[in-house]
């Protein structure tokens, strides 16, 4: 049997289809990789074996007899562990929920499920998701495939790291602030941060105020994402922000790309600052829209940066969902997440119509934007990947830059709901990987998908993926 470790999703339940190989065989190699490759990586940390074998056989059982299964019949996916699984712990990286126990799914789990995937178990997380590396007192640091001694990024950072380290081709991630584009540009994933409200939140105890975070895949290719989001987009009645069914598969129209598309190109929105050679990379791989009969011209405007205001909505949605056991657990924390969550009291009715006017501020801005150009392409990261356990970069070729300053172009995209991705540009001068981002107007999450689907064509990437 050839190699799976780095086969596409789709590739992989091709060969389940065609009988070329069982679920149970899959999943009897996929624990070999897991139990082989995850103790460099810390990328699961749980594991659901047992009950994922037994799936595997009833799966080839039935598979034999002809049964239709769903389009991801038999193929293992990792979960991040901010998001239920039934039966498994859902820990958030945090002390005090180390014995949370989800009785039941996720709504897009329990669709995932109904496709066929089998979740295999939880990747690692940082302390509710709350930075952008993976690192946590409950588990400790998840590992870059490409370098041990380099972070995956965060906050779905266990899941990059399992895609990129050929343990599983898909995993859950969700995306608040970059948590799905830094760890995909970081490990040369593709990553897609949905349109607000695109993939149904929880069920949850708590329901979101102001809509930062969405769910999205990391998977090796565009493709596979698209066949993940015709699995699970769509409306529920648990999360009353949900978006209808989408009229059409992602996955059918991947390569409709209408011709002669405006795209606009920000190197910088305005005021970020990028690492010299992680720039000459992104311009690189921006010229291929030109190459693709696109008409590409640098965006002349820029983004008020909205850091703050973003921060705020961010730390006020966290703490309600902590606020009845941060009391009682706050030792038990890490000290920095319990100071952010700590200053939400301190905020005023003014402070959050303040946050709320430069939100309004930016909306317009980015309407005006996507009436003049149909796609906005900017650097995903700043930077390469930094040391496993941080501290972000507090520089960029002898620069200083603000905390913010090392996700610079991921957030704002958060703060509006607008659809984007991360795409493998190609490589930084350490042979680390660097991210292409494409946004999308709001709710184009199909553009968004065809464009990046049009560059890994002409730029493929899924043949190239790290020696462990």
């Amino acid at each position: 049997m050839a190699s799976i470790n780095y086969r596409s999703a789709r590739e992989i339940i091709a060969l389940v289809q065609s009988g070329e190989i069982t679920p149970r065989e899959l999943m009897e190699e996929t624990l070999k990789r897991i139990e082989k490759v995850n103790p460099k990586l810390n990328a699961f940390v749980s594991l659901q074996a047992e009950r994922a074998m037994d799936e595997a056989r009833v799966m080839t059982e039935r598979l034999a007899k002809g049964d239709n299964l769903g389009p991801l019949a038999g193929l293992p996916i990792g979960v991040k562990d901010l998001e239920d699984a039934a039966g498994m712990v859902t820990s958030f990286g945090s002390i005090p929920y180390r014995d949370n126990v989800a009785q039941h799914d996720s709504v897009q789990v329990a669709r995932l499920r109904k496709a066929g995937a089998i979740v295999v178990g939880k990747t690692n997380t940082p302390e509710h998701g709350f930075t952008g590396f993976t690192k946590n007192r409950l588990y400790g640091p998840t590992r870059n495939p490409w370098n041990l001694d380099r972070t995956p990024g965060g906050s779905s950072g266990g899941s990059a790291a399992a895609v990129a380290g050929g343990l599983v081709a898909v995993c859950t991630g969700s995306d608040g602030g970059g948590s799905v584009r830094i760890p995909a540009s970081y490990t040369g994933c593709f990553g897609l941060k949905t349109s607000s409200g695109r993939i149904p939140w929880g069920p949850a105890p708590y329901l979101w105020m102001y809509r930062l975070a969405g769910h999205g895949p990391l998977t090796r290719t565009v493709a596979d994402a698209a066949l993940y989001l015709d699995c699970v987009a769509g409306y529920h009645p648990a999360d009353p922000d949900s978006l209808p069914n989408p009229p059409v598969s992602y996955l059918q129209n991947l390569e409709r790309l209408p011709g002669g598309l405006r795209l606009g190109f920000s190197p910088t929105l305005g005021y970020a600052r990028v690492q010299a050679d992680v720039l000459a990379v992104v311009e690189e791989a921006v010229r291929i829209f030109d190459d693709l009969n696109h008409k590409v011209e640098i965006w002349e405007g820029g983004m008020p940066d909205v850091g703050e205001a973003w921060s705020a909505m961010f730390a006020c949605d966290a703490y309600g969902s902590v606020e009845k056991d941060l009391d009682k657990h706050r030792e038990e924390m890490g000290k920095a997440l319990v100071a952010s969550l700590e200053a939400v009291k301190t905020m005023s009715l003014a402070n959050i119509i303040a946050a709320q006017r430069v939100r309004t501020a930016v909306n317009a801005l980015l309407q005006e934007l996507f009436d003049r150009y149909d796609l906005l392409l900017t650097p995903t990261m700043p930077t390469e990947a930094f040391g496993t356990s941080g501290p972000p970069p507090s520089a960029i070729d002898g620069h200083p830059i603000s905390l913010l300053g090392a996700v610079a172009f991921t957030y704002p995209f958060n703060f509006t709901g607008h659809p984007a991705a991360s795409v493998r540009a190609g490589f930084a001068k350490s042979g680390l990987p660097v991210g292409l981002q494409i946004v999308g107007p709001r709710q184009r999450d199909d553009l968004v998908l065809q464009a990046a689907y049009a560059y890994e064509q002409a730029r493929p990437w899924n043949q190239r993926w790290p020696e462990l």
